[in-house]
């Protein structure tokens, strides 16, 4: 869609949806929206929507002929999968719903004079980028997103590297339910990319037996990342932080590897076999197969994998959120004065406009 371009852009919000996205509203759908964002140490990702947001209610408002009279009211990433489907209705077709005027990916309005459906998803990762707007200022986003914004990152203090690294949500937000089966959004992300979860002690330090009652509660707590027989010596915040750098590493692995080749020497000490005193792997209870049925395999991704790519990977993205952060902490400010969420005139090509 020529608003959401360049291509970099869209990349970059597939990287925030494939790393933070929790299980949606209906049935086989993640959803990944600007309050979860917010709520979850990772106001800094609104950034990338900013300019798509203007863009989209500025294209709106001249289609519909309806300058300044409209409001976001939701503002979301969300992938159908396998099984997800809408039958015919319209966007307000709910009493909590009637606010809404207008929606997109294809821009219509709201109401009954333009029912549609989803056909079901067969398979693959349908992923959309959508946004409801309405007339009503009640409804208006910015407001409630601001208030997230400013219990979180106004506490935020530069010398604490942890203001980026993001704090999960309830673990039943990220469990992925189909059928009679289902798995940890988080664990999937990552093990179709081919890593997976370990301890973050060492085998040798008798304190860390593994919560029993609940595995899935150990993806809250500092983990390591292993691939094969390797774990990466760095210890994560918690899983969520993992998946992040997971992410970043796929969407960036191109730019990584052509600075390999540019350079010599490898990676090190970066990684250690499993079978020594690095933690051992994660006993958490995954589907596999269902997870590549849902969001498919590693395998049909053609990566050049290095781990010195991934160490580098590491120190791009923690870079790439400080600054996210820091613009952000430059904005707000306008945006409480405002009581709304916009482009600053004086940001940043790398945020405020097309390019990257």
């Amino acid at each position: 869609m020529a608003l959401v371009r360049p291509e970099s852009r869209a990349q970059e919000l597939e990287f925030v949806h494939r790393s933070c996205g929790t299980a949606g509203y209906r049935p086989s759908v993640v959803s990944t929206s600007l309050p979860h964002l917010a709520a979850t140490g990772c106001g800094h990702l609104l950034l990338p929507f900013v300019p798509v947001r203007e863009r989209l209610r500025d294209a709106v408002e001249s289609a519909f002929s309806c300058h300044f009279d409209l409001f976001i009211e939701f503002t979301g990433l969300i992938s159908w999968c396998k099984g997800a489907s809408i039958g015919w209705h319209s966007d307000d077709n709910k009493p909590y719903l009637r606010q809404r005027a207008f929606t997109d990916v294809v821009i219509y309005t709201a109401d009954n004079s333009n029912t549609h459906c989803v056909d079901e998803v067969t398979e693959g990762e349908r992923l959309t980028l959508t946004l409801w707007f309405t007339r009503d200022s009640a409804y208006d986003e910015d407001p409630k997103l601001l208030s997230f914004l400013s219990q979180t990152s106004l506490n935020y203090e530069p010398v604490h590297q942890s203001s980026y690294i993001p704090l999960p949500a309830s673990d039943i937000m990220y469990w992925f339910a189909y059928d009679h089966s289902g798995f940890d959004i988080r664990c999937a992300r990552v093990h179709i990319l081919g890593f997976s979860f370990h301890t973050s002690i060492d085998e040798d330090n008798k304190s860390v037996a593994p919560a029993e009652d609940d595995p899935i509660e150990l993806l809250g707590k500092p983990v390591r990342l292993g691939r094969g027989d390797d774990v990466f010596d760095k210890v994560f915040a918690n899983g969520l932080h993992a998946l992040q750098v997971v992410q970043f590493y796929y969407w960036k692995a191109p730019e990584l590897s052509a600075k390999r080749k540019q350079t010599s020497g490898g990676s090190g000490t970066v990684c250690c076999p499993v079978s020594q005193s690095r933690g051992t792997k994660l006993p958490l209870p995954c589907n596999h197969g269902l997870e590549q049925t849902i969001f498919g395999s590693h395998k049909n991704v053609e990566i050049d994998f290095e781990w010195s790519d991934f160490e580098l990977a590491v120190s791009m993205w923690e870079n790439y959120s400080e600054e996210l952060q820091r613009k952000l902490l430059t904005f707000l400010p306008y945006w409480l004065s405002s009581e709304a969420i916009f482009i600053v005139s004086s940001c940043s090509p790398q945020v405020c406009t097309e390019g990257n």
